[in-house]
């Protein structure tokens, strides 16, 4: 039964994540704000609230675990396993723009939110707050950075959203809403009771099946663009996506409620995975072809993920 409640609090997720998204942009474009920003901040943000709602709710109800495990592992995921599958798929021509900003903005949040947890087992308020505002001064920088090259891909827009009735809107914003509030619910009601019923930890659970299942999405949407010969994936939206998991999901979360460390494992284990993913990524952009991620890259990264997740299972 706990694999139901997982399964559907994750459907639920993905539908109230697609209709916050489309009701985001669609108020953002009737009040005129410029689509760059629209790209870089709005939908950034509401592809990020089925994460923020599941880790919110995990740590209000006490289970810190899954809440830091959430996004540990679904940075884990993004580069292990979303990436890994898809560039095994499709080779990956990476941006020269990889290493200005991206790469080491998620490499710095990612050390920054280390220390954070280890400094006193836990992720105040205070801290919440330092890292919603690197984000805001990240998003800042981008956005001027993108203004001065007009070539750089924002993501899809879609403009049509703008003639989207008011009453339309507002039944978006309800349907979003409110399955994103059962959806996260189930899920970590549902993954509190499949650890319980595995004789496992919670953190097992969210840093394995609970990120893999807000992963899923992504992998299925690069999986067919990749079959289908078209750019599979932007390696710079997989590191934004890290960066908006870090700085807003834990950010936010922390701001309304600290984050626990429980499990010492997270600090000595999932936390070390999640930066050497995370670090691993520049010298294989350079080595040994040079702004290239072929298949035998692909299939490293996938390989080491699943090692992540056999070792998290097993020791």
């Amino acid at each position: 039964m706990s694999l139901v409640w997982v399964v559907l609090g994750l459907i639920l997720l993905v539908v109230g994540g697609e209709f916050l998204v489309r009701a985001a942009v669609a108020l953002s474009l009737k009040f005129n704000i410029s689509k760059l920003v629209i790209g870089m901040t709005v939908v950034s943000f509401a592809t990020s609230a089925p994460e923020l709602l599941v880790s919110l709710q995990a740590a209000l109800d006490g289970s810190s675990d899954i809440a830091l495990g959430n996004v540990i592992g679904s940075n884990i995921a993004n580069i292990g396993l979303v990436l890994g599958i898809t560039v095994l798929i499709s080779p990956l021509t990476v941006d020269k723009n990889f290493y200005k900003l991206n790469w080491p903005m998620m490499m710095l949040l990612s050390v920054v939110l280390y220390f954070m947890l280890q400094s006193g087992d836990v992720l105040d308020r205070w801290e919440g707050a330092a890292l919603m505002l690197s984000l805001v001064i990240f998003l800042v920088v981008l956005i001027r950075r993108s203004k001065q090259e007009p070539d750089t891909p924002i993501g899809d827009i879609d403009e049509t959203l703008q003639v989207t009735s008011g009453f339309k809107l507002t039944v978006w914003l309800l349907i979003g809403a409110l399955a994103l509030y059962f959806g996260s619910e189930w899920l970590v009601f549902g993954a509190k009771e499949m650890a319980v019923s595995l004789g496992v930890s919670e953190r097992v659970i969210s840093v394995t099946m609970v990120a893999i299942g807000t992963s899923v999405p992504e992998l299925a949407a690069s999986v067919i663009a990749a079959l289908k010969k078209e750019k599979a994936i932007s390696l710079g939206n997989l590191i934004g996506s890290n960066i908006f998991n870090i700085a807003s999901v834990l950010g936010l979360t922390a701001m309304i409620q600290p984050i626990a460390v429980n499990s010492p494992k997270i600090l000595s284990s999932d936390m070390i995975w999640m930066i050497a993913f995370a670090f691993v990524l520049l010298p294989m952009i350079f080595l040994p072809k040079k702004f290239e991620l072929g298949r035998l890259k692909g299939f490293i990264l996938l390989a080491s993920y699943l090692v992540f997740i056999f070792l998290a299972f097993y020791i």
